[in-house]
């Protein structure tokens, strides 16, 4: 029996080399990801329930309770889309390099290498946009746990908790930096403590919760309090934020397929099941908090401690069970930080892999002993660390940040997806493929993105001033318009230079080496069979 696991162990390793090959890439990580921690990373990105307490303070405001349920369950399932969408193009190439890969290759040529360029640097802005976004939230987290510690009587600064958030995204650095095994084995760690954490929250919460903080039905799922200023409609609308938030980064897995084992089947199925998964918990626990908030969203919003779910906490589990319960919660926070961080190494090395990016030559490289990318994993913490420099700019700044990460990333998400069908290609499915259904799902995912896009670069109140405004537009179309200067800068700019990406295998000799190993199998297994007939 372990001969048998093992041979096929094998030959899933060399079907693995060979799809990757013929994509034009050489092995060059250790697939040490099972299918489980492969959706690991994806889902411990998406975290749940600290994504939820990170974004509570976006949702409330917008509709309160309602909202949170009903904006909730409808984002998901447009989210279902694109992830269904995603899978199908990760399950026909899964390489590193992804988004941009599949632009590329299913872009026509008059196009291909500037959209390649655009997706590439969106996913890379889109992705470090979600460490500082997902970091900046642990940090808030850990600051609020003081709070409570202290009987409310401290509330941080924004220099208190930049210099957390910085602590926090530091230690990121170093524990991406370790071996490809202990990030993988990880993986299953964050897993089994996200689905505990979340089936604890949502079965203690209305057991411990006081009477004068429980609310009915009618309340909790049919009370809209919209204190935005904007109208109900539109409030709605961006209440999306939470959900949209929440499950997104679900490229994460799509960043590790060449560290994944079986991946044209390991990686669709890790996006699917994720969302999937997230879709139904998080609704679970966006009811339970309806049910379990009271009614004054005021003292919420407004409290000292900073974070509406800590505060939501507080009254049902008082001082003692909430600082128990928030510690999990920060813990299982900071481990999406370090898988977001993983996830954003990888894409970055794959597109430095292919000169893209500035100093390309000193990211492009691989650490001899850990065999994993260290410099863009310290390119990803010192970029992530600089948009935590917003702070200082006021809360808008800083919020900007998390809508950066849904709307760069549905850039990257959405140009792919759309060139499948609009552009001039020979798109060949994987094992992963809706069949008929491929079609209208991708409209829908393009159109919900195109949507939603423009959605989040409005402000949180109509009539802002300058402190107020929405900065997204500022930072990511900044980063995108310094981009598009390097590729058209004359003479030393991406449009004389850049082709897409770059080959690191010739193709006709690895398919001729790796026939000539699959024969070699073949024989040798031939070989075990007649003597194990004979025996």
């Amino acid at each position: 029996m372990d001969q048998e696991n093992q041979r096929r162990k094998t030959a899933i390793e060399l079907a693995d080399e060979e799809l990757l090959a013929n994509l034009g890439y050489k092995q060059e990580f250790q697939r040490a990801f099972t299918g489980l921690e492969t959706f690991g990373i994806a889902f411990s990105i998406i975290g749940l329930l600290p994504s939820i307490a990170s974004v509570l303070v976006y949702s409330i405001p917008d509709g309160g309770p309602s909202a949170m349920v009903w904006g909730w369950l409808v984002a998901s399932i447009f989210i279902l889309f694109v992830g269904m969408s995603m899978a199908e193009l990760a399950s026909a190439a899964p390489t590193s390099g992804g988004l941009y890969f599949w632009t590329h290759s299913l872009s026509s040529p008059r196009w291909r290498n500037l959209l390649a360029w655009v997706v590439g640097y969106a996913n890379t802005i889109g992705s470090v946009a979600s460490v500082a976004s997902i970091d900046w939230g642990c940090a808030v987290q850990i600051t609020a746990a003081a709070s409570i510690g202290s009987g409310q009587t401290f509330s941080a600064t924004n220099a208190q908790t930049f210099g957390v958030y910085a602590a926090v995204v530091l230690s990121h650095a170093v524990i991406c930096c370790f071996g490809t095994r202990l990030l993988a084995r990880l993986q299953t760690v964050y897993v089994v403590l996200n689905i505990l954490l979340c089936l604890a929250v949502i079965i203690a919460l209305p057991a411990a919760t006081p009477k004068e903080f429980k609310n009915s039905a009618s309340y909790a799922l049919g009370n809209f309090t919209n204190t935005s200023g904007w109208p109900s409609g539109f409030a709605f609308i961006l209440s999306f934020l939470a959900p949209l938030w929440t499950i997104c980064s679900f490229d994460s897995s799509v960043h590790i397929s060449e560290e994944a084992s079986n991946a044209a089947t390991a990686v669709p199925w890790a996006i699917v099941y994720a969302i999937g998964i997230a879709g139904v918990l998080g609704w679970a626990i966006n009811i339970a908090l309806a049910f379990c908030m009271g009614t004054d969203l005021d003292s919420i919003m407004n409290s000292p401690v900073g974070q509406p779910m800590a505060e939501i906490f507080f009254n049902s589990f008082g001082q003692k069970g909430t600082l128990a319960l928030w510690s999990i919660v920060v813990l299982v926070q900071y481990m999406m930080g370090s898988s977001m961080v993983l996830a954003a190494s990888r894409q970055s090395f794959a597109f430095s892999r292919d000169g893209a990016l500035p100093f390309s030559k000193y990211l492009y490289r691989m650490n001899s002993y850990t065999k994993t990318p260290v410099n863009t994993v310290w390119f990803t913490a010192v970029f992530a660390i600089l948009l935590g420099l917003l702070a200082f700019a006021g809360d808008s700044a800083i919020n900007a940040i998390f809508t950066m990460s849904i709307t760069a990333l549905y850039v990257a998400y959405s140009i792919p997806i759309a060139a499948r069908f609009l552009g001039d290609n020979d798109f060949a499915p994987g094992p992963f493929n809706l069949g008929r259904w491929s079609a209208p799902v991708a409209f829908i995912a393009v159109f919900w993105m195109m949507f939603m896009g423009i959605v989040f670069l409005f402000p949180t109140a109509p009539d802002p001033d300058v402190a107020d405004m929405n900065y997204t537009i500022v930072v990511m179309g900044g980063v995108m318009f310094l981009s598009l200067v390097w590729y058209y800068f004359p003479k030393y700019g991406g449009v004389h230079w850049f082709k897409g990406p770059v080959p690191t295998v010739d193709k006709q000799a690895e398919a001729s080496e790796r026939t000539s190993t699959s024969d070699s199998m073949a024989k040798e297994k031939a070989a075990v069979t007649v003597t194990q007939q004979e025996a």
